[in-house]
């Protein structure tokens, strides 16, 4: 099967699938894996099949699995953000934070990773550093004639509540 011809293959099964019973997804992925067993892409859709059915530790290996063979693109943002989450759902928080640690250092910029983050944040007890953030994001990325006069507050804002849990 050429790259192209599995692309169109898990792009078929994910236009599929029912997010109530992943169970066919699963085992439609199974043999794909079988022939692909290092293909970052095929890794990264496993790991979300499994996530998506609520088996997160079964999950997490498919996803570092796939960083670690190459994902790139923006399937290695959103392969990023569902492993952080997985790894915070698992209460593996410090493995969580490094996770979005290492992706925003990748996409400094992307909005989701920094709303998950601030997730990942809140669950350690970093409730001042998580809400700096999403006052961060806000003053970053949020265009609203109503917040621009106050972007330079709320940045001030969001390095003090983030300075207190340093």
């Amino acid at each position: 099967m050429s790259n192209d011809e599995l692309n169109a293959e898990l792009d078929r099964i994910f236009q599929e699938r029912d997010r109530q019973n992943m169970a066919p997804t699963i085992a439609a992925l199974r043999p794909i894996l079988e022939e692909h067993p290092h293909d970052p892409r095929v890794l990264y859709e496993v790991g979300g099949a499994f996530d998506t059915a609520g088996e997160e530790a079964e999950a997490r290996g498919y996803y570092r699995r796939a960083l670690e063979n190459g994902l790139h693109g923006d399937i290695r943002r959103r392969c990023f953000l569902q492993y952080g989450s997985t790894l915070r759902n698992l209460g593996e928080l410090d493995e969580s934070a490094e996770v979005f640690r290492a992706a925003r250092e990748e996409f400094p910029d992307d909005v989701a990773l920094g709303a998950f983050e601030a997730l990942t944040l809140h669950a350690q007890g970093h409730v001042s550093a998580a809400l700096g953030s999403l006052l961060a994001l806000l003053a970053d990325h949020v265009h609203a004639e109503s917040l621009e006069r106050y972007k330079p507050a709320m940045r001030g804002n969001a390095e003090y509540l983030a300075s207190l849990d340093a």
